[in-house]
């Protein structure tokens, strides 16, 4: 029995991702490659026009077994040569047309393409759903005033909607990174050795051009060996720049289901759900927390990323063993917590009746702002005003009153505007600004 070591193997990931860069599916697609190469060399007049349609029958037919190449690949130590002899050996006449004129790379770098165009469109259906869920609990949220915070202190109100109406928009935006991307992305290549397509003689440049659009992919315009590897470091890039904003959503509900606040919270099976092995009350924010751990690890994977673009001359192979580590698993941990971050808001637990109470408890003073604006349409500085409202601040915090009993004892406020005046400047809900209108303007555009 093979005892597994890798949590990604048993423990994260959804199969939907993993199946992309599983040892199956990286051999179909190798193979894929090799097929449609023979294609580009039949269309030119390369090769016979039979030989392509027995490489196809030899793949789809599921003979080329990866137990086979492991055994031939032990032998010669040569991943993609393993591959080229064991569809040879089920091609007849046809497998001395495999591989004809690239080197391993134009297979590589090409299958890579395509294993990562298979993700990102996999991650854009992922963020589609989240965006998606965050702009209708933004729209059913948009009147739902509540505290905003900076500095981990009261600031003024906003509503909940809004929140999640940024947080809906900076997913639409990754969104709109990872799709602009793509085309860069995923690009092969059928330049040979060092580039110069010498092996592929005078139609070199028609028979890669049929081969990526036979694929469905961009090419590599100008290649050493391989793919050039800014176009690898940008799709890891992306995936850590969501990974930062899924674990900066995680992390402000974590704060905001903190008992003292406990103003929104993750789901929780009450019936059979247990939060604690010492701790029978508690129920932890556990989703958050595996999300951003796994979110950390996927953008420890940038720096070996950055360092695979310096290669010797027109390659060296110390890219190759680490890309194995970083291309899949920045997909599979990038796509398991998307589909995470999406059932935690689906699900998500709010308490009105809490963000209320931490509204008053408050005690006006987030209103400050509120009054000082009051005073400025009433003729006063802005300064002065911002002075007079500060010094009534300080005064509330000092005998722990509310802020409208320390206003109604400062001549300067009261000579200005009246008790009615303050009550109503002091009223949360009138202090929200446009966040409605910025909700319903966020929905239509991701809607759209």
């Amino acid at each position: 029995m093979t005892s597994l070591v890798c949590p990604i193997d048993y423990r994260y990931g959804r199969e939907k991702m993993k199946s992309i860069f599983s040892e199956d599916n990286r051999l179909h697609t190798l193979l894929r490659v090799e097929a449609a190469l023979a294609e580009a060399h039949a269309a030119v007049g390369g090769i016979p026009k039979d030989a392509p349609a027995k490489i196809w029958k030899a793949i789809d037919s599921g003979k080329v077994k990866l137990e086979r190449v492991k055994e031939i690949e032990a032998e010669i130590r040569h991943d993609l040569m393993a591959i080229v002899r064991a569809l040879s050996e089920q091609c007849g006449d046809a497998g001395n047309f495999i591989h004809l004129g690239a080197t391993s790379y134009d297979i590589i770098d090409t299958a890579n393409a395509l294993q990562l165009k298979a993700a990102i469109s996999v991650l854009r259906e992922d963020l589609g759903h989240l965006e998606a869920t965050l702009a209708e609990l933004a729209e059913r949220h948009k009147g739902l005033v509540m505290i905003g915070r900076t500095h981990g202190q009261f600031a003024v109100p906003i509503t909940l909607g809004l929140k999640l109406a940024v947080f809906a928009m900076e997913v639409h935006r990754h969104l709109e990174r990872l799709t602009q991307a793509e085309p860069r992305i995923c690009a092969g290549k059928m330049s040979g050795a060092t580039g110069s397509m010498a092996a592929l003689g005078e139609h070199a440049l028609e028979i890669q051009e049929f081969v990526m659009k036979k694929l469905d992919l961009t090419t590599e315009e100008a290649a050493t060996q391989i793919v050039q590897r800014d176009r690898m470091t940008e799709y890891v890039l992306i995936l850590s720049n969501i990974s930062a904003s899924i674990e900066k959503f995680a992390t402000e509900i974590r704060n905001l289901q903190r008992s003292e606040i406990l103003e929104i919270a993750e789901s929780f099976d009450v019936q059979k759900q247990v939060g604690s092995s010492a701790m029978a009350h508690k129920q932890n924010p556990i989703t958050c927390e595996n999300i951003c751990g796994l979110a950390r690890i996927i953008r420890g994977f940038v720096t070996p990323a950055f360092e695979n673009m310096p290669t010797w001359h027109e390659r060296d192979l110390t890219n190759s063993s680490a890309e194995r580590f970083i291309l899949p698993h920045v997909s599979i941990l990038t796509d398991d917590i998307l589909v995470k971050m999406e059932e935690v808001f689906r699900d998500m637990r709010v308490f009105p009746e809490n963000i209320r109470r931490n509204l008053e408890m408050s005690k006006g003073l987030p209103m400050a702002e509120s009054v000082m604006m009051a005073l400025t349409k009433k003729g006063m500085g802005r300064q002065e005003a911002h002075e007079v409202v500060r010094q009534c601040s300080m005064v509330a915090l000092k005998e722990q009153c509310h802020l409208r009993d320390a206003l109604m004892k400062d001549e300067r406020i009261t000579s200005m505007i009246s008790q009615e005046e303050i009550e109503e400047a002091l009223r949360y809900e009138n202090y929200t600004g446009k966040s409605k209108e910025i909700v319903e303007k966020v929905v239509g555009i991701i809607r759209e």
